[in-house]
């Protein structure tokens, strides 16, 4: 797995996905908005740790690498 995400998505991935996971428990989002969004979040969250987006390595996209 090859890093495919730059160090400013990743922060950028990182502060969105922790704002969507709380999202819900501040905002008393709908039962099915509560889980898109704590879905979306997750998603966002782990693809910034491990730096490596699955969708961004099929269309060939790179923010980063060699860093």
């Amino acid at each position: 797995m090859q890093i495919n995400i730059g160090s400013a998505e990743r922060a950028l991935r990182l502060i969105l996905g922790i704002v969507l996971v709380a999202l819900p428990f501040l905002a008393g989002l709908s039962a099915l908005w509560t889980w898109v969004s704590v879905i979306v979040g997750l998603v966002l969250v782990v693809t910034g740790v491990v730096r490596f987006c699955p969708i961004w390595a099929l269309l060939g996209i790179r923010t980063g690498g060699r860093e």
